[in-house]
């Protein structure tokens, strides 16, 4: 958890903004909910907090050729998304029910299903694209208990609650640091599962290609499952047409060899989920500074 001490009126301003509106999205049927509050950070916080912005330009950067308004138009969307994502993970027991009835499939289902009779660690790694928590939910609905290592929010007011979300979701969740990595570590250890984001800009590793330009890339997912001899199993949500379901895609494992080539590896399978569903990335973040 952040530390309280570090907290400014600001961020508890903006917290019991954020709680109203989420708070309001909450009391509305669960398809109501994630379509109005998709639409509220697209039409009104995306603008306001420059998500949109950004979002434009880093897909400038990216496409190049893409004309102005489609790359208005697909920004829009990539905001649409970013807020059903943030209120589908703060609906519990719906989001739940949703995920219940995803179709799951792909080539990591049966090297996933040996490791845990093994009781061999596993190492799932993802991305923030579709939603980034509808893999984990929806394997917990299989029997699977899969904790989390995560970046905290700034706002610690806003973290604790959002902390408590995760937590809530499936297996233990630890924060980014020293004290939270080594929970995690110890966690696969002893023959858990655990997933990771590793599309973050991380400055103190070293720059790979993503999707044609450099960009920091942690290797934390390559340290650790070489480390442990995990599995390392990329797996992805992608939203359906109906802006409510999703598939999730189990791939097939991620060779252990050396800490550079799998993180290629790793992000040429974001790369071909980006290629499929630009929409359904968080061009949000400042992925490459």
């Amino acid at each position: 958890m952040r530390d309280f001490d570090s907290a400014t009126w600001s961020d508890w301003i903006i917290d019991r903004a954020l709680r109203g509106i989420i708070r309001t999205a909450l009391a509305l049927p669960y398809a109501r909910r994630v379509r109005w509050f998709g639409a509220v950070v697209e039409r009104g916080v995306a603008p306001m907090a420059g998500y949109r912005k950004r979002a434009e330009e880093q897909l400038a950067l990216i496409y190049p050729e893409m004309e102005a308004p489609a790359r208005r138009d697909l920004a829009r969307r990539v905001c649409n998304n970013f807020g059903r994502t943030m209120i589908e993970n703060y609906s519990g027991a719906d989001f739940s029910r949703q995920i219940e009835g995803a179709s799951v499939g792909g080539a990591g289902l049966a090297p996933l299903a040996e490791a845990k009779a093994q009781g061999r660690p596993v190492l799932f790694v993802t991305a923030h694209f579709g939603n980034h928590e509808a893999p984990r939910q929806a394997l917990t609905h299989r029997g699977y208990t899969i904790g989390g290592l995560y970046r905290p929010i700034a706002n610690p007011y806003f973290n604790a609650h959002y902390e408590k979300n995760m937590l809530d979701m499936s297996g233990a969740v630890f924060a980014q640091g020293r004290k939270g990595t080594a929970g995690f570590v110890r966690m696969l250890k002893d023959g858990g599962m655990g997933t990771l984001l590793f599309d973050v800009r991380a400055t103190r590793f070293p720059k790979i290609s993503f999707l044609g330009q450099p960009a920091h890339t942690a290797t934390s997912v390559a340290d650790i499952a070489l480390k442990l001899d995990a599995l390392v199993i990329p797996y992805f949500g992608v939203r359906q047409q109906d802006g409510l379901s999703f598939d999730v895609a189990v791939e097939a494992p991620v060779p252990l060899t050396d800490p550079k080539t799998m993180m290629e590896e790793i992000t040429a399978r974001l790369e071909a989920r980006i290629a499929a569903n630009p929409e359904q990335w968080f061009w949000v973040h400042r992925r490459w500074g």
